[in-house]
């Protein structure tokens, strides 16, 4: 799914309405319709007090059409409109006329000084002030009704986004935005709801569809994707009967000191669990018995050092390799490193102290093969990259540091981020039960288990961090949060797999006489 800018979401409203032949005021009618159904759906005619926020703009427009909706249909409603400016839209006026004919009960004006409405808890506030048109500072007093919202503790829908949250920048007070309980995203969602600075104003959201032009979605090029089961259906490679395992590559993975075998064991299990042909795990000489016996299908290459890797000299010809697992940083194991960079011409994978090392030593940066992938976690992106002020100026690193050196950086997190030059992939599965020892690994795995089988590195790392918050998603429904563990989430792969193409379940029948309609 695309995630639109705030000037494509407006030429996309544009071209609608020329295609479509309708004028801005029935598509705004469209989409406060939507609202109104979803809310409709979920009510069932209950009459808990409903308190709809009003702003002056488009925003506002639509909050006027479902409060309007609302009123028609027996719901308790009441309807505020913030008046802080003189600055009012064409379709709100034209809204705010709307609503008048369908109750004597008309919206009440906040002059924007002055008491709140009461709120209580068990109520619902509808929150239609701001848009993502919003260009300026939140006003103190409506600051202080965004705070009277949450102080209620109501259920807080907001109306396409939170008001205050812009789409590209960090607030820089979040007194001045709601803080939502559900935010309904007409046709895409909004890059803010994905950041870690930003996605904590709201708890959830959906997408509505709206109806935008068709040909226009298809078309328009987006900076960010959203990536799910859907978007990554297509990359799938299936197997031919006939094939072996010199079809699916030989991996390598480069890791491990004393005390750290279990990173590349772990690498190396989720490699060949996802389907490379063939693994090799290169690794100081302490760490042999270990790797053989935990891990009896892979390969050991060991170094000459017993406690680290000091000179790293395999004669295999690796399909793609995996590096920096449990490295370490001594000055040996560094400059080892660097060497290897020098002469190494195969794709790579490039993880944990492997990146620590590039941090301290920028000039091997330019020996990385191009369309490599770096897989960062915070601390070692700030080593790599420098701090940053929020998660746009990150972004912004990322994406110079990405075409500067032609790398592929995949940026952990509740929501991974992967970003090759100015193009962002947001993926959707995983779950806090990453937040543990050696996830990293598997993850470092799972990617060099998709090169090997042939997938480019861009498709590898969008699928591969797709494949390992699935794995995982599947994995804690048994194992919980607290109790997942690494290992849990590379015997899940398999099961990440199989789900791409696992149907929906049917309904049930509830009772014998529907079992015999069907």
């Amino acid at each position: 799914m695309k995630i639109l800018s705030k000037e494509q979401v407006y030429e996309g409203d544009r071209l609608t309405a020329e295609r479509q032949n309708i004028t801005s005021t029935e598509l705004m009618e469209r989409a406060g319709l939507q609202i109104f159904n979803w809310l409709h759906v979920r009510m069932q005619g209950a009459q808990v007090p409903i308190h709809v926020f009003c702003g002056i703009g488009n925003n506002g427009g639509d909050g006027l059409v479902v409060a309007r909706h609302l009123v028609i249909h027996g719901y308790n409603v009441n309807t505020y409109v913030v008046n802080c400016s003189d600055k009012r839209s064409k379709d709100f006026l034209v809204n705010y006329d709307k609503i008048k004919h369908v109750t004597k009960e008309w919206p009440t004006l906040l002059d924007c000084k002055g008491d709140f409405p009461p709120i209580g808890v068990d109520d619902i506030i509808i929150d239609a002030v701001f848009g993502i048109g919003l260009n300026r500072e939140v006003d103190s007093w409506v600051k202080q009704l965004f705070q009277h919202f949450k102080a209620s503790k109501a259920f807080t829908l907001a109306i396409d986004i939170p008001s205050g949250l812009h789409t590209n920048q960090v607030p820089e007070d979040e007194n001045g935005v709601v803080w939502a309980n559900h935010t309904l995203s007409f046709q895409s969602p909004k890059l803010v709801f994905f950041l870690p600075d930003t996605a904590k104003y709201s708890i959830q959201w959906e997408v509505l569809d709206i109806g935008i032009d068709r040909d226009f979605l298809i078309k328009i090029h987006t900076e960010a994707e959203l990536i799910g089961k859907q978007e990554v259906i297509p990359n799938y490679i299936p197997r031919n009967k006939f094939s072996n395992k010199g079809n699916f590559g030989h991996a390598l993975i480069i890791g491990g000191s004393y005390g750290k075998i279990g990173a590349v064991t772990l690498a190396s299990r989720s490699a060949l669990s996802t389907g490379a042909g063939l693994v090799t795990s290169y690794i100081p000489r302490c760490g042999y018995n270990v790797l053989q016996s935990s891990f009896p299908e892979a390969m050991v290459i060991t170094d000459i050092d017993e406690n680290i890797i000091t000179n790293i000299d395999f004669n295999i010809s690796p399909t793609v390799i995996g590096i920096g697992i449990g490295l370490g940083t001594n000055t040996k194991t560094a400059k080892a490193f660097g060497d290897f960079l020098k002469e190494n011409k195969v794709p790579l994978i490039i993880d944990a102290d492997a990146i620590n090392i590039l941090s301290e030593n920028k000039g091997f940066l330019k020996h990385i093969p191009e369309g490599s992938v770096l897989t960062p976690h915070p601390k070692e992106l700030e080593r790599l990259i420098g701090t940053w002020k929020d998660d746009f100026d990150k972004l912004k690193k990322v994406k110079a540091f990405s075409k500067k050196h032609k790398v592929i950086i995949v940026i952990k997190g509740a929501h991974t981020i992967t970003v090759l030059e100015d193009k962002l992939y947001v993926n959707l599965t995983g779950n806090p039960g990453l937040a543990t020892a050696g996830t990293g690994d598997v993850l470092t795995g799972i990617l060099t288990g998709l090169i090997a089988q042939g997938y480019n590195p861009l498709v590898a790392s969008i699928f591969g961090v797709y494949l390992h918050g699935k794995s995982a998603d599947i994995a804690v429904e048994e194992k919980g949060f607290e109790s997942l563990i690494a290992s849990h989430v590379i015997e899940t792969i398999g099961n990440a797999y199989l789900d791409l193409f696992k149907q929906p379940e049917q309904p049930q029948p509830n009772s014998e006489s529907e079992a015999k309609e069907k």
